[in-house]
């Protein structure tokens, strides 16, 4: 209960007094242990997080409220998606939405359910109606991830449209153009969240650019304009034929290399290979508080290679997104590596997700993106 006093918005399994007879995604009244309202919420029977709140009042109409909040949210992003065409509309509990995430990639949207609640089929239709009549897509697609779905004990669902017959179209990002297949890549499509960074990034690019973890080529493409040269790293062919694709829509020349990051690193820094400008921008390592220590130790490997090939008076842009990883621990791990390596690292911009992903202060498991841009020296 402390935690809910304090403005979270989660309440663990563990910590459920009593739960006879509630459905599963209910909507439910929460009290505390004397009895008193606390709020309503959404109660999930599969899920560790069984309780996820939504109101401090009662709610009787569910979808009501609903409709509101995406209204809410779309509004909320008016004044700060600024150079794009693509953004997140809803952000889970970012938006007072939870188990709702819902990107906007031109004239299509991609919705993804990862609740109980809101996978029934009345809210699902709710969902759908309010989008179409306030954004108006030529289609909405549903992305599924199976894991979640089994972990929430939801029926198999697959990955399809949910409204349209429209499946690709192509997005801008900060004057960059990009392909888009609504049912292909990973997450809702691309990274959304790297957004802004994209652009900062792109500021203090020079010269010869790596970029490691390059995926459809978002800091790539962003960095070709400032930089003489830039080859980009991906382990998977599928994202790097996309990421060439994109290439050859914005007239740019990358040269695209499937390869293990920590291979190629490891033999580029053996041989004396120098960059002016490297990007890491690596999946999240820490899925769990038990494997934090693991992560840790790829984040430093990473960087510690990455600190060896930049010239003197390059950019390093280094990035986590493993909610785990605190804001504290990664700029340590990259301090660390610096030392490591007798480099002298200065803080240009400590970053985080774009602004379309709001961060509740009260509930920091809504942060989770960090991204240092950083000038080394000798």
């Amino acid at each position: 209960m402390e935690r809910l006093k304090s403005g979270h918005v989660w309440v663990y399994r563990s910590d459920v007094v009593s739960a006879d007879g509630i459905a599963p995604g209910a909507l439910v009244a929460v009290a505390d242990d004397r009895g008193k309202f606390v709020g309503s919420a959404l109660y999930s029977t599969a899920s560790q997080i069984a309780v996820r709140m939504i109101s401090r009042d009662a709610v009787s109409d569910f979808a009501s409220l609903l409709r509101q909040r995406i209204a809410d949210a779309i509004r909320y992003r008016e004044p700060i998606v600024q150079n794009t065409d693509a953004y997140r509309v809803i952000f889970s509990e970012g938006d007072f939405l939870p188990g709702l995430i819902v990107d906007r990639y031109n004239d299509l949207l991609s919705l993804q359910i990862v609740t109980q609640a809101m996978d029934t089929d009345p809210l699902r239709q709710t969902v759908l109606a309010e989008l179409t009549e306030r954004l108006n897509p030529a289609a909405i697609a549903e992305r599924v991830d199976s894991r979640v779905r089994e972990l929430e004990q939801l029926p198999p669902r697959s990955s399809g449209l949910s409204q349209g017959d429209k499946t690709s179209t192509t997005f801008t990002m900060n004057g960059v153009k990009f392909h888009f297949d609504a049912l292909e890549g990973q997450k809702t499509g691309a990274f959304l969240d790297q957004r802004e960074n994209y652009a900062a990034a792109a500021q203090y690019a020079r010269g010869e650019a790596l970029d490691v973890f390059c995926y459809h080529g978002g800091f790539a493409l962003h960095l070709a304009p400032h930089c003489s040269s830039v080859t980009a790293v991906d382990s998977s062919m599928p994202a790097l034929e996309v990421a060439d694709r994109n290439a050859a829509l914005n007239g740019r020349d990358i040269e695209w290399i499937e390869a293990n990051a920590f291979d190629l690193l490891r033999d580029y820094a053996s041989s004396g290979k120098q960059y002016d400008t490297i990007v890491l921008d690596p999946p999240a390592f820490a899925k769990s508080k038990k494997t934090l220590d693991t992560a840790l130790r790829g984040y430093k490997e990473l960087n510690l290679r990455a600190l060896k090939m930049l010239r003197p008076g390059g950019t390093l842009v280094t990035c986590s997104c493993s909610y785990h990883v605190s804001a504290a621990d990664f700029v340590e791990v990259v301090a660390d590596s610096a030392r490591d390596v007798h480099r002298t690292v200065r803080l240009l911009e400590n970053r985080s997700q774009a602004k379309d992903h709001p961060i509740l202060l009260q509930v920091p498991e809504t942060a989770y993106l960090k991204c240092l841009i950083l000038n080394v020296s000798n």
